[in-house]
């Protein structure tokens, strides 16, 4: 007689980094695998050419999975006599999750909701997002298939549900994962202080009392920081009253700014809001174009190609820009230099992203040494200590897996156990 099959999850990666999650839950001869992004590591300071396959084994910045990989990649073939259905799944479009897509073997099919699915290929259309795919040219993403939100896939006898959550990239998601005997959640990045906290309380209500609940727990990374990380305004909301507020006081002043590329809703809001005409750098105004249909004000630096895809009419001269210090709030994405000394520059959880990346330092110190006022300012896509609690409490884990962290001891569980599994590390849920 044989055992009935277990749910078994096996933790690969972003166990102990802020990001890089990858995770696979197996039920008999079907598997998923979650999320597809690599660990964020400037200090290494690799180029795109830099990050072939073994490299990024050896550097732990993706998981050492099997079965799920491009065999052209790993000279590894795939065994298909131990599994019948596969599939991967990508929450939202950071890279920290969603960089190492084009290395899933080609007929494995990759899921992912609507708007992810979308911008994922506009983002890489100059072949410098996300790593390539082999026999493909560099701007090539393989197929990512669009799932419109609470539906669902069968992947053997695994169900994916797709649930609408809330983070700074705009499209992130959520996943509700069935097997015949056990349901697991996986948050995401998620937070409660965004543009959609009613979201992410549905999505608790739909995964409470899940049997296991692997969250990201950014938000306990810094105990010795005192949360600076989650400094600065407490919501999204009051993030864009800020950057109105700066505009109503400086009606005759050079006004910049610069933000995350996939915070796209942070951006439409700031375009919706300001009392300035907002003019974005060409390939962002493309993003908003390809991604949404939107239309906006947007520049060319000297240097750049233009596009076709973005109306001429509504092209505003880059020097007028220069010279301008009371029409335009625009985008700066370089030759800080030009800019005008006395002018206020907002970083808006742009890159250089903090003190953790080498490159912040001297970015900050070359823009105040060209009497510039810079203005950092933060709203975190990731919730913050207390919130986490509630996120917890909502779902009412029987299991809490705690991933994406610097310290995952740090979260407790108080409806059930709390595990920290180890790289590569398998659990049975029985």
């Amino acid at each position: 007689m044989t055992s009935k099959p277990k749910t078994i999850v096996t933790f690969y990666n972003g166990l102990t980094t802020i990001g890089g999650p990858m995770i696979e839950v197996a039920y008999d001869k079907s598997h998923v695998l979650f999320d597809l992004g690599e660990v964020y590591k400037p200090d290494l300071g690799l180029s795109m050419e830099d990050e072939d396959y073994q490299t990024l084994i050896k550097y732990q910045l993706i998981g050492d999975v099997k079965n799920f990989y491009d065999p052209q990649i790993t000279g590894q073939p795939i065994d298909g006599e131990r599994w019948h259905h596969a599939a991967a799944y990508i929450s939202h479009v950071h890279l920290d999750h969603s960089k190492v897509v084009n290395l899933i073997a080609p007929e494995i099919p990759v899921y992912a909701g609507p708007i992810t699915a979308r911008l994922l290929s506009t983002l890489n259309q100059n072949g410098d997002f996300l790593l390539p795919a082999a026999g493909h040219d560099k701007s090539y993403t393989r197929p990512i298939t669009a799932v419109e939100l609470g539906h669902s896939i069968k992947v053997g006898d695994i169900t994916l549900e797709i649930v609408a959550s809330d983070h700074d990239a705009y499209g992130a998601t959520g996943l509700i994962i069935k097997t015949p005997d056990k349901t697991i959640v996986h948050t995401g990045d998620i937070r409660l202080h965004g543009y959609h906290p009613d979201w992410v309380r549905e999505f608790m209500a739909k995964g409470n009392k899940c049997d296991l609940l692997i969250i990201e727990g950014t938000g306990v990374s810094f105990p010795d920081e005192d949360g600076e990380e989650f400094s600065g305004p407490k919501n999204e909301q009051e993030l864009t009253e800020q950057i109105i507020q700066y505009q109503k006081r400086n009606p005759q002043r050079q006004l910049t700014f610069n933000t995350y590329p996939t915070n796209v809703e942070r951006m439409l809001r700031i375009i919706a809001d300001s009392p300035r005409k907002v003019v974005l750098h060409a390939e962002r105004a493309a993003l908003l174009k390809r991604a949404l249909g939107q239309d906006v004000p947007y520049y060319y630096l000297p240097e750049d190609q233009k596009i076709d895809a973005l109306n001429s009419e509504l092209e505003i001269s880059y020097s007028n820009l220069l010279e301008d210090d009371h029409q335009y709030f625009w985008q700066v994405v370089g030759h800080y230099d030009q800019l005008k000394v006395g002018g206020l520059y907002i970083h808006s959880n742009a890159q250089p992203l903090g003190d953790f990346d080498p490159a912040y330092r001297p970015f900050i110190e070359n823009i105040e040494k060209r009497g510039i006022e810079l203005i950092p300012l933060r709203c975190s896509g990731h919730a913050g200590v207390d919130e986490l609690k509630k996120i917890i409490a909502g779902f009412e884990p029987k299991i809490l897996a705690p991933v994406h962290t610097l310290h995952p001891e740090l979260e407790e569980n108080p409806f059930g156990v709390r595990i920290l599994p180890k790289r590569g590390e398998s659990l049975e849920l029985s």
